[in-house]
């Protein structure tokens, strides 16, 4: 029998999270969302105090990105909501679902210059696959579904829930009912399509015959939980697989299949792209950064994109065959479609070249993964990593070189989502954060975070809120005191010594983590490195900082070539 429950509107937006089986939620309250918050303590909603609101939204997007359930944030209104922007852009151009309640003005009393009142709908609206304001408090459970729904079909994205006061603090008699929901929606995709079937066998049929094909995975390839799958198709059909930053862990780095890094980073697989008969692209843009800046793949190459946004296929590249449908679904009737076609007998030869081609790779790069370089090399550094970290580790990859280093060197072990970079936006100040949400979507697994100092500078409280929640990230401090890229970049154009507003002051970050409660270990030479990681990972109960102390010559700063001996024309970025 449905029974009658009069509750704030605050209460009922808990009741409908908890009926989503939601959480965890990061915020910082507000006098307009205090009703959410008293009935959170009440109904148990698992919500964290964050001290800042773009951090809530980065912790939220990582652990969407590490399980596929919608991250949930919250913020008051006016410097709340718009700290949010950044956070919910990375969701939005990563794909991320998630959901962010925001409060509003009481509307009796809206554009009376009411305290810290703004255009927020208006600013948060590009930020956001959607903004749903709530304007009659008995649609708060259906209209928080609608955010859950938009938020895990089609590409997954943010959604705002704006909530003005009077809403949250004032009551209704809410019915059962009102809060039944459709589990599906709890996570993405919550709806999949397949390609058309004309076009998927004539994707196939393409497939069959080339002698060197080869695949382009993207991050999409994640957002569909296909990472299994496309390993299996890769195996099955003898097709390599090279991979976006977003994309590492499409298939096992160690794969004889793996290609790697391509685009403006890459290990083998840009001239892999160059020498193929036909490339298939799952779940990519083919971005600036994927493309080289647009040089990459070269015009004319016969190409399959298969995406499940019609929007994003030719936006960059125009395809020999496009396929609209979900990444999954599109592998999974792949595979099918070429079960017990035989390949060329070319196709052998160019398997084989790939792992020739990776063994001169790895021999090459061997130098810099074991380098005695002092200050630490960060080769050196991806290579202890690589060596240490378990199977089923979770490395978050703050923006600038931090995703680029560990893009280029770092070696997902198995098929699956292991390597998180914020490549949405690429905004400095994601690693620790980002480790939080990672850490709460997989507590089994273990988390590290590299980060340069300019990002952990940043959000460097987020230390206590990983402390208080009793949580044990394993934060590296990439420390060469300077906004690293920028001055590389600077070394690059300008010349040694041109270098303007990208120097930081040289700082003790273990000593910062220590006076905070947590675990600081300096790392100064490399030998250090490998007992550092062991005490880290082991750290139960509280997050550990490692500060290493990295080159600070902005030639090296880089994981191409060295600085020094690129050869740049005027409106080249070829870093």
């Amino acid at each position: 029998m449905t029974s009658t429950n009069e509750m704030t509107g605050g209460e009922a937006l808990v009741r409908a999270l908890l009926a989503h089986d939601a959480g965890p939620i990061f915020g910082m309250g507000g006098f307009q969302l205090l009703p959410f918050y008293d009935a959170a303590r009440r109904l148990g909603l698992r919500h964290h105090l964050i001290n800042d609101e773009r951090c809530g939204a980065f912790a939220a997007d990582a652990y969407a990105k590490v399980t596929g359930r919608v991250g949930l944030v919250d913020a008051t209104l006016g410097p709340g909501a718009t700290n949010l922007v950044t956070g919910l852009v990375e969701a939005l151009n990563a794909g991320s679902p998630i959901v962010a309640i925001v409060g509003d003005a009481h509307r009796d009393h809206a554009w009376k210059n009411m305290t810290q009142e703004s255009r927020q709908a208006e600013i948060l609206r590009p930020a956001a696959k959607e903004v749903i304001r709530v304007e009659s408090i008995k649609r708060i459970p259906e209209l928080l579904g609608r955010a859950f729904m938009v938020a895990t079909t089609g590409r997954p994205g943010p959604v705002v829930l704006i909530v003005p006061e009077d809403l949250c603090h004032g009551t209704y008699g809410f019915e059962d009912r009102d809060f039944d929901y459709d589990p599906r929606y709890q996570a993405a995709p919550a709806l999949r399509c397949r390609p058309d079937a004309d076009a998927l066998a004539e994707a196939a049929a393409l497939l069959a015959a080339a002698e060197r094909p080869l695949i382009l995975a993207g991050g999409g390839v994640h957002i569909s939980q296909a990472a299994p799958d496309l390993q299996a198709l890769a195996e099955a059909a003898q097709i390599p697989v090279a991979h976006t930053m977003s994309g590492k862990g499409a298939i096992a780095c160690t794969s004889p299949l793996s290609a790697g890094l391509f685009g403006r980073y890459d290990r083998i697989a840009n001239g892999l792209i160059e020498d193929s008969d036909c490339l298939l692209v799952i779940g990519c843009k083919l971005g600036e950064i994927a493309t080289k800046r647009y040089t990459v793949p070269t015009p004319g190459k016969t190409m399959i994109h298969l995406d499940c946004v019609a929007e994003e296929i030719g936006r960059t590249y125009a395809p020999t065959l496009p396929l609209w449908g979900d990444a999954r679904a599109g592998i999974r009737d792949l595979g099918a479609a070429l079960t017990g076609k035989a390949a060329p007998v070319a196709r052998k030869d160019w398997c084989d070249d790939v792992v020739t081609r990776m063994t001169a790779w790895r021999d090459m790069a061997n130098a810099r993964l074991t380098s005695e370089e002092v200050p630490v090399s960060m080769g050196r550094m991806l290579g202890e990593l690589n060596k240490i970290l378990p199977e089923d580790a979770i490395l978050i990859a703050d923006g600038g070189f931090a995703a680029h280093w560990s893009g280029l060197f770092y070696d997902s072990r198995r098929a699956g989502r292991g390597f998180v970079p914020d490549r949405g936006f690429a905004s400095i100040g994601y690693g620790l954060p980002g480790a939080i949400g990672a850490c709460l979507g997989a507590p089994d697994r273990a988390v590290v975070a590299i980060t340069g100092d300019g990002g952990f500078n940043m959000v460097l409280g987020e230390i206590e809120t990983a402390r208080r929640m009793g949580l044990a990230p394993t934060i590296i401090v990439v420390n060469n005191a300077a906004s690293g890229y920028v001055k590389a970049l600077q070394h690059l154009m300008y010349g040694e010594g041109n270098y303007q507003s990208s120097d930081l002051e040289e700082t003790d970050y273990a000593g910062v983590a220590n006076a905070m409660g947590c675990l600081g270990i300096r790392v100064e030479t490399p030998d250090a490195l490998a007992d550092a990681l062991a005490r880290a990972l082991a750290e139960t109960g509280r997050p550990t900082v490692l500060d290493v102390i990295v080159t600070r010559d902005p030639g090296k700063m880089l994981p191409a070539a060295d600085s020094r001996a690129a050869q740049i024309k005027k409106g080249d970025r070829i870093a």
